[in-house]
């Protein structure tokens, strides 16, 4: 079966869900905004500049998982998916799922946004296989961490060659969509690697590859 892997923030979704989260948690404050909004936009810059320290922003992200009781953090998740994803899925995202589904495909997402945001997205979206970024649990909930290494750049490459052997299935004739020039390893790693409305300095690496470039939006 081949394999269609599907970044999620601004791929399958108009807008990265892990952003629009902190900014939710800002806006009914659970965390500070003054100080925590700052930081929440200087990392989304960073990883819209690739220059993105993965730990630090990690730390930054999950440290609300840890802070709260688990079902606080389940009530305020429902909340935020139900005012936000209706709107944040991508026009074209069902359809182009569909489509791979209709060929007998084997569909993943696979995202640097943690586990606890995105599956409910993914099962949203009808995604059955999530291969994602992974909080770690305490005794009483999650503890601020995440397993080793997060889904991200090349981190993605660990994840999937791990999921696949899980799986005992294969890259031969792989699809990968992104936005995203942090996804460059990954899109290097498919057969078929498809540009989705890119950043520039993807743009301008699908041109100079001459990889297809749509847009869901």
């Amino acid at each position: 079966m081949t394999l269609a892997l599907f970044d999620l923030d601004n791929t399958l979704l108009a807008g990265d869900s892990d952003y629009l989260w902190g900014e939710y948690l800002c806006d009914h404050g659970i965390v500070d905004r003054d100080t925590y909004s700052l930081r929440n936009k200087e990392f989304y810059q960073q990883y819209l500049n690739g220059e993105m320290n993965i730990t630090a922003f990690l730390e930054f992200a999950l440290q609300p998982l840890a802070d709260l009781q688990m079902e606080k953090l389940l009530s305020l998740r429902e909340a935020f998916l139900d005012t936000t994803l209706d709107n944040l899925i991508a026009a074209g995202s069902l359809a182009l799922i569909e489509q791979h589904r209709n060929n007998g495909d084997t569909l993943a997402i696979i995202t640097a946004t943690n586990r606890f945001i995105t599956a409910p997205i993914a099962r949203k979206l009808g995604v059955n296989y999530l291969i994602a970024t992974e909080p770690t649990l305490g005794p009483t909930g999650f503890d601020g961490g995440h397993r080793h290494p997060p889904c991200f750049q090349e981190g993605k490459l660990v994840n999937i060659n791990q999921w696949l052997a899980t799986y005992g299935l294969d890259r031969d004739g792989s699809y990968g969509y992104s936005d995203s020039h942090n996804d460059l390893p990954l899109l290097e790693w498919v057969d078929h690697p498809i540009a989705v409305d890119p950043d520039p300095q993807l743009r301008a690496i699908a041109s100079e590859r001459n990889w297809p470039v749509i847009s869901l939006r």
